[in-house]
Parts: C-alpha cells; structure tokens; sequence
C-alpha cells in the first residue's frame, strides 16, 4: 500500500480523507497531542483495520474523538447530566469522558457497554472532525512504540500500512488527557492528566450530581 503525506489545510486532502474512512479505511492526521489514526465510529471494518495496523490488543476499548460537546449524541443515547456538565466547561480540552455508548456501535469499538469521548482543542482536526461526525482515535504508531508528533514521524512507523496521513504540522504533545467516569454518581476519575480532580469536582459543585 502506498501512504501519501498531504496538508490538511488543502480541500482535496480532505475530501480524499473522508472517501477513506467512508469505504472503512483509516488516516492519520493532528490533534492537540500527538498524531491520531482514526476510522469512523460506525464503521466495523475501518476499526479493525485500526488494530491491525497498530497491533492493538483487542481488549483495549478506543476512544471516540468529536468536533463539538453537542455531538456526543452521535455516540450515546443516553447522556448522564454530569457528562453534559463536565463536556460544557472543560470541551474542548484534555479530557475523555466515559459514558453509555449507543448500541447501534459495532461492538469492537469497546468490549464495554461504555465508550470514553473528547473534544481536541485542535483547529485543524476540527476540519477533518465535523465533516466526518464521530471517530475511533487512537496515537498513530504500532503498539509499544513512541506517539508521534509529526507526519513524518507517523510516516516512520505506519508506511505502507495506511493510506493517507494528513500533515498540520509538530503537534504539542503533553500529558495525556484526563478521564472521568461519568456512569457512576458520584463520578470516578480513572486517570488523571492536565485537569485535576480538583477542578473536576469544582465544575461540579454548584449543582446536583
């Protein structure tokens, strides 16, 4: 398989980033940490093709990434009102949110009736996000092997496994998000990264939860 590195900034790297994941392949492309290798949400066959290429263990759920709080109704039908607290003050940012996942999603997106969601506060990933509506993410490299920052750090690793990988230039990097268990009252913290727990029960603290 050929992998081509094109901009992200150009409208025809775009619309052949979406015809790939339409047909149940994946791409590469920036977040506000490292680079993401993504496949639609909805899409069997473009998640499995993510853990083929990363040689991901099965048992490992993958996040979802949105371009907007609103469309986490894209992932769940049942949206806990902490969630919708916690996603109107802290989205977008660092911060994965675990909540009912819709039973229309294929199955190997999480071997739990739970799916973990997030916000990157990324521009440029916005553009591919809103068009493409709810996406599998995971780092752009094989298991085991460092995050990369760059397309042609992603390029390094996952050439002739994927197709496409879309350049917005270094990513920042950073600690990796925060995650919150939004099923359980009062919410469980399950990893803590940028934003505190602190802040979490903070944002919380004026209303019922």
């Amino acid at each position: 398989m050929k992998t081509e590195i094109l901009p992200l900034h150009s409208q025809d790297a775009l619309a052949l980033a979406l015809r790939i994941l339409r047909e149940g392949g994946v791409v590469a492309f920036p977040t506000d940490t490292v680079y993401g290798l993504g496949a639609l949400a909805a899409h069997a066959e473009g998640i499995e093709r993510l853990f083929l290429v990363k040689e991901r263990p099965r048992e490992k759920a993958i996040p979802v990434l949105l371009d907007s709080a609103d469309s986490m109704s894209l992932v769940s039908d049942s949206i806990p009102r902490i969630a919708r607290r916690l996603a109107a003050r802290f989205f977008p940012g660092a911060l994965t949110l675990v909540i009912p996942r819709r039973g229309a999603l294929p199955e190997i997106l999480s071997p739990l009736p739970t799916v973990g969601v997030r916000v990157p506060n990324h521009v440029i990933a916005s553009r591919l996000l809103r068009p493409a509506g709810a996406m599998a993410v995971t780092s752009a490299n094989r298991s085991g092997q460092p995050a990369p920052r760059t397309a042609e750090g992603v390029y390094a690793q996952l050439r002739g496994r994927i197709p496409l990988i879309l350049d917005g230039g270094e990513t920042p990097g950073g600690i990796p998000s925060t995650v919150v268990d939004c099923t359980v009252n009062p919410p469980r913290i399950l990893r803590e990264g940028p934003i505190s727990t602190e802040e979490i029960f903070a944002a919380l603290e004026d209303g019922d939860f």
